[in-house]
């Protein structure tokens, strides 16, 4: 069946006018004369059957069916443009992958990595975007995601990466010449805002005693967290697999045990069955899953033995 869409001319016409408030400027955006977008507005109108504007002499005001609707031609608009620019920009000769994932994992441990798979797969270019909370991957124009294991997944192919276990990480400065141990239930403690009881499950699990281990700043992100600790405004518990680096180059210490218990796990999730195994998806996922198996052996390396 035919779609009933209005051409492209009368939507932008419309959308600029609504904008505006103004046939007039919307007609100096568009290098149109004023007669021109009304002609195209009033097209519109009469394609839909319905009176967008009301005019008032030389002054047009958008009706509240004319004002839903400019929002959704507005969306709408703005997704073909994007759309547009993103395949404009595709290498010819070339493959891409779109993948969400979580944006403190993103800027901590894959963004460091991409550069070994750029050198793997030259002709593979990886868009990331942002995705905070699990959404229905089917048709959302991604070709993976990476995540924490969810229930929201099921039905997807899931694949085992990395376990989030947290440690107390602070600067230097703040225990310099201090037992560890005994110095950390008197530093100011930093908190993740949406895991308010971890200091709590800390405490427990590995016999420290805190005071008071509700107490202390509040951050929505890990990695509001992390540039926290660095700036020594205190302790705070982080996934480790976050600060290797300040660890190893002593931005960071960590003199206090590792929690016991795994918080969350990171997963690759794919959308259903993949045909080619060289395809690019595939690619990414046995990378990735090398990277993985990298990480998770250096960090065994350096856990204390029983």
């Amino acid at each position: 069946m035919r779609r009933k869409i209005p051409s492209n001319a009368a939507l932008m016409a419309f959308e600029t006018a609504a904008r505006h408030g103004s046939f007039a400027r919307a007609a100096e955006e568009l290098f149109l004369t004023e007669g021109a977008v009304s002609r195209q507005i009033g097209k519109l109108e009469a394609f839909l059957g319905v009176t967008l504007f009301e005019r008032v002499g030389n002054r047009v005001r958008l009706l509240p069916h004319g004002e839903r609707y400019a929002a959704q031609v507005r969306e709408a608009l703005d997704r073909l443009d994007r759309d547009s620019q993103y395949l404009m920009g595709q290498p010819p000769d070339g493959a891409s992958l779109d993948i969400a994932t979580i944006p403190t994992f993103a800027m901590r441990w894959l963004i460091p990595r991409l550069s070994r798979f750029q050198q793997r797969y030259p002709n593979i270019t990886v868009h990331l975007a942002e995705r905070m909370e699990p959404f229905v991957l089917a048709g959302s124009g991604f070709d993976a995601a990476i995540h924490f294991e969810h229930a929201a997944w099921a039905g997807m192919r899931t694949h085992r990466l990395l376990n989030e276990v947290l440690v107390p990480v602070c600067h230097p400065r703040l225990v310099k010449g201090k037992n560890g141990t005994a110095t950390l239930d008197g530093l100011p403690r930093l908190h993740r805002r949406q895991n308010p009881d971890a200091w709590q499950r800390y405490a427990q699990e590995t016999a420290i005693p805190l005071t008071h281990p509700a107490m202390g700043a509040r951050y929505d992100l890990h990695s509001m967290l992390i540039e926290a600790v660095l700036a020594g405004l205190g302790v705070a518990l982080v996934p480790r697999l976050y600060v290797e680096t300040e660890l190893a180059s002593g931005r960071l210490v960590a003199p206090w045990p590792e929690g016991q218990t795994i918080s969350k796990t990171f997963c690759l999730i794919l959308p259903g069955p993949i045909g080619l195994s060289d395809s690019p998806v595939q690619a990414f996922a046995r990378w990735i899953q090398d990277e993985a198996k990298e990480t998770a052996t250096a960090h065994a390396s350096l856990s204390p033995g029983p």
